[in-house]
């Protein structure tokens, strides 16, 4: 069957209502109807604009029921906008589910650029931007968080993370148990009027926050810098020692592991290591 629909992921402001762009408004103007997290967030995005669209709700708890509905409007022929509340759709919002079922009936799909947190956020942050790591939101509960941060403690990348208001305080502190050397940027508000971009150490931008009870309101982007890689002679020598020794009595993978947790060095690296010293063999 010929599918004439497209479906268009189109992404919103994240705060200024000026950050849309040209083409993202004309797609919402052409389309059928608009796929939305909440009708009563896009509608008035959509008025200010001055677009009046059919308005349906797609969010993660209908996300699967609302595929065939979709599907069927797309087979008519009906082109079909999706937006999240803010940003880029599918950023740590719904949409993934509903991509993968249209790509794989070959139903056109086609993505606009646009605002998105984490990029805005990266791009001003002052940190590395040659590779970034995005985490979306880190757990809820204070021991699952830690988990998650103690697996980037070896992470050379910068990572990102998404945080809420109630939880921007206690994510802060589970960072400065974990990582307390590590340099940070807190992006809060971005694009808004009480746009902050703050730098420091965890604790540092603790303080910052707990000067002004107002500080802790809003949407936060943290992004952490990665672990600055040593490759001196001297702890290239050291690794070579560690790895030679566990390998003559350890399988290869469990080798590794144990030479990261004694050395700290990216498990990547010494795998490539140990790979050589094994072929040297």
């Amino acid at each position: 069957m010929q599918h004439c629909g497209t479906l268009y992921i189109i992404p919103t402001p994240i705060g200024n209502l000026g950050d849309i762009t040209l083409r993202a408004i004309d797609i919402l103007k052409t389309v059928d109807s608009v796929l939305c997290e909440d009708t009563r967030h896009s509608r008035p995005l959509l008025q200010h604009l001055g677009i009046n669209k059919p308005l349906f709700a797609y969010h993660e708890h209908n996300e699967k029921d609302s595929i065939d509905k979709i599907i069927e409007q797309l087979d008519q022929g009906k082109s079909l906008g999706l937006i999240s509340d803010a940003g880029t759709p599918l950023i740590s919002d719904p949409g993934y589910v509903l991509i993968k079922a249209l790509r794989q009936k070959n139903i056109p799909v086609v993505a606009l650029p646009g605002a998105c947190a984490l990029i805005t956020a990266l791009s001003a942050s002052g940190l590395a931007t040659d590779r970034f790591r995005f985490e979306g939101f880190l757990p809820a509960k204070s021991k699952a968080r830690q988990d998650r941060l103690e697996l980037l403690k070896n992470e050379s990348a910068t990572s990102i993370f998404y945080e809420s208001t109630h939880r921007i305080i206690d994510c802060l502190k589970d960072i400065e148990a974990i990582l307390p050397d590590r340099e940070m940027v807190l992006a809060k508000e971005l694009t808004k009027s009480f746009e902050a971009i703050i730098s420091g150490k965890a604790v540092d931008i603790l303080i910052w926050l707990n000067q002004d009870e107002a500080r802790q309101k809003g949407e936060f982007v943290v992004l952490v810098s990665g672990q600055v890689q040593d490759h001196s002679d001297e702890q290239q020598l050291e690794s070579e020692k560690t790895l030679k020794i566990l390998l003559k009595e350890l399988p290869l993978k469990q080798a590794v592991k144990i030479a990261v947790e004694l050395t700290g060095i990216n498990k990547n690296e010494l795998y490539d290591l140990a790979l050589k010293l094994q072929n040297k063999a």
